[in-house]
């Protein structure tokens, strides 16, 4: 599993943000014995509070993918984010949105690692959190990371979505 090519991508991602801006090294994907398609599901695999999971969540943004990286405690206000982001719909992805637009399937959509650049709003209810957790580009995989890191390698904006 380790060599999936999803799985590789979100490693090479990782590692080319690192080289790019001279950090101390990229987080290592992790694989898990079994799937983990939801927040849940991976808080229970890790041993972690269901907060510290960032959800990777696409949006139809007005037709445009939207990433939003939302802590696994709560769920997306889409009325109020919409509002928020100026857009006039909001509203979660189909499957083959996901796919299209990530190169990876829903429950292991990772924050990088996809065959372009898309828009990301990061939870700032994940601050609170030492250490977060979020999908290697598979259901069965996971990577740790913090709140900064997680700005940094999808440059997202960070924001309030719940």
């Amino acid at each position: 599993m380790q060599s999936h090519p999803n799985v590789r991508a979100v490693q090479d991602a990782l590692a080319d943000v690192d080289a790019r801006d001279g950090a101390g090294g990229p987080a290592t994907v992790r694989l898990l014995p079994d799937a983990v398609h939801t927040a849940a599901a991976a808080a229970e695999a890790l041993g972690v509070d269901v907060g510290a999971i960032a959800n990777s969540l696409i949006f139809d943004a007005d037709g445009t993918p939207l990433l939003v990286l939302t802590s696994g405690a709560h769920r997306v206000d889409t009325a109020g984010l919409a509002a928020r982001i100026g857009v006039t719909r909001l509203r979660r992805a189909t499957p083959q949105f996901v796919k299209e637009h990530t190169g990876q399937v829903i429950g292991g959509v990772a924050p990088v690692g996809h065959p372009h650049p898309l828009r990301t709003l990061v939870d700032t209810a994940l601050d609170k959190y030492d250490e977060i957790w979020a999908a290697g580009g598979v259901p069965q995989a996971v990577f740790p990371s913090t709140y900064a890191e997680l700005l940094r390698v999808t440059g997202g904006t960070p924001t309030d979505v719940a």
